[in-house]
């Protein structure tokens, strides 16, 4: 299976349908097609045995995407956010690429030997392109998506065309969506969300809005005057959508799905109160399953937030139940799958599981389960709960502590309205919990204040040790925390 397929399906069966950017003057499924093929040549007589994708998301994303697949070589989504020692090393890893990056990203490019073209003119390429004579089938690496390194150096992450392609057949119908439908993505292209959202609302037969540049303005004027019908955002920009003074009137607006962090209960709440008729979608998923591979529904969050009982009502901080083409397992520590309830090590098999790394190969074991590398449980209802990365585990004595039941808990503090709990070395108990804390705008809290809303609600060992108060929290574009950064940065602030 090969990701022109999902195109040639798309271009056959509504090619007169608007795909991707404005209604007005958008690109139809049969243009996509036709510009893809173009530059699927354009890229084969560069001799290119990739494309690096250096710039903002748009229309030219898309078009990159079905050219790499027709040119049977892999897109490969660079942050253009990186500072400039690591995006050399990632770009020096692609020596052979046919770039497209903004203006800006040309140094970048012309210190590691590529020569690249713009966007826009890339798509004026396409356009001019011959058709590519033979398609290139292959199940080879489809794109090439580097991690956001959060916990150590990025990661690129080989996701065949198989991969992809089974992901969309695993939770999407073709030709699903109306035609006057419209999603919003406000992610970049080197997130997953930006190229599982590409092929899925094509798949679906909906037009793809993106938004280049968040702000809550910005987002709520193009729902409004383009439609959107459906949109993806991550809980930092949720947050800042309901927090602003504007008018949050969105009549077109059915669903909401979110991801790519946790999403603080209190944000939620207020969301599903502002917007009572949308339905809300939390998706759970990995760059190396190909998006998602749990799903917290609409009913599901009208059900939490409408219970008196507890369990129900904490269905609303979980990810849902597993889609059906995934089968999850939770284990403990020797590798035994443990029983409900019980936390332990997430690990995940299916079609559309990648697991695979450059360089380095299959991440899978011998029964083909990926290690997510995630900490959870699954209740007895069924509803998949995480609670934090491993490597983020702090082990204090001889008790290990999740980061994500601390922050929870400081979540519910309404003085608090972003927390980062961390370990650092302790010469007795081997780390100590440190918390930093974001405040909220109408209000703040003592340091003592806060370590005894924590002692209230877990024993002791659970409190922090300290608090700092910072301005803001590292976290990246798709709201992912930094925590690394954090560590350094309360190590240094202690040396």
């Amino acid at each position: 299976m090969n990701l022109t397929l999902l195109l040639d399906m798309a271009a056959d069966g509504f090619g007169d349908r608007v795909m991707v950017g404005p209604r007005a003057d958008g690109i139809t499924a049969a243009r996509l097609r036709a510009l893809a093929s173009g530059g699927a040549s354009v890229v084969t007589e560069q001799g290119a045995d990739s494309i690096v994708y250096l710039a903002v998301n748009g229309p030219a994303f898309p078009v990159a995407l079905f050219a790499a697949s027709l040119a049977g070589v892999p897109l490969v989504p660079v942050n253009y956010r990186l500072g400039s020692e690591q995006l050399d090393h990632l770009l020096n890893q692609h020596p052979k690429a046919y770039a497209i990056a903004d203006l800006e990203q040309h140094d970048a490019l012309v210190r590691n030997g590529l020569t690249g073209v713009t966007p826009e003119a890339w798509l004026a390429a396409a356009a001019a392109g011959t058709p590519i004579a033979e398609p290139v089938e292959t199940d080879a690496a489809a794109v090439v998506i580097y991690t956001s390194g959060t916990t150590s150096a990025p990661k690129g992450v080989l996701l065949r065309h198989s991969n992809l392609v089974s992901y969309v057949f695993g939770t999407v119908d073709f030709m699903s969506a109306d035609d006057t439908d419209a999603s919003l993505i406000s992610v970049p292209p080197y997130h997953i969300a930006a190229v599982a959202n590409v092929i899925s609302n094509l798949y679906a037969g909906r037009r793809l809005m993106t938004l280049e540049s968040f702000t809550p303005e910005q987002w709520l004027h193009l729902v409004r005057t383009e439609g959107v019908t459906n949109a993806l955002v991550v809980p930092t920009m949720l947050s800042r959508i309901i927090d602003a003074d504007v008018d949050h009137e969105v009549p077109s607006l059915r669903t909401l799905a979110y991801g790519g962090a946790a999403m603080p209960a209190p944000v939620i709440e207020r969301a599903l109160s502002l917007w009572p008729s949308v339905d809300f979608v939390n998706a759970y998923g990995l760059t190396e399953t190909s998006s998602t591979i749990s799903v917290l529904g609409p009913e599901d969050h009208r059900a939490a937030i409408a219970s008196d009982d507890p369990a129900v009502r904490a269905r609303l901080g979980s990810a849902g139940k597993v889609v059906p083409t995934i089968e999850l397992e939770v284990r403990d520590e020797h590798g035994g799958v443990v029983a409900p309830g019980v936390v332990g090590r997430i690990f995940v098999r299916g079609d559309q599981v990648s697991g695979e790394y450059a360089g380095s190969g299959p991440a899978v074991d011998e029964h083909g389960f990926f290690d997510t590398r995630d900490e959870g449980l699954v209740d007895a209802d069924g509803y998949l709960f995480i609670k934090g990365r491993a490597d983020d585990t702090i082990i204090r004595g001889a008790e290990n502590i999740a980061p994500a039941e601390i922050e929870a808990v400081l979540l519910e503090h309404s003085a608090v309205s972003d927390v980062a709990v961390i370990g650092v070395p302790d010469d007795e108990w081997g780390q100590r919990i440190e918390a930093v804390v974001v405040f909220t705008a109408a209000r703040t809290a003592t340091e003592d204040e806060l370590r005894s809303h924590c002692r209230e609600r877990l024993r002791g060992s659970k409190t922090p040790d300290r608090v700092h108060v910072w301005p803001e929290l590292p976290r990246t574009e798709t709201g992912k925390l930094v925590r690394r950064h954090v560590v350094e940065q309360v190590l240094a602030e202690r040396s």
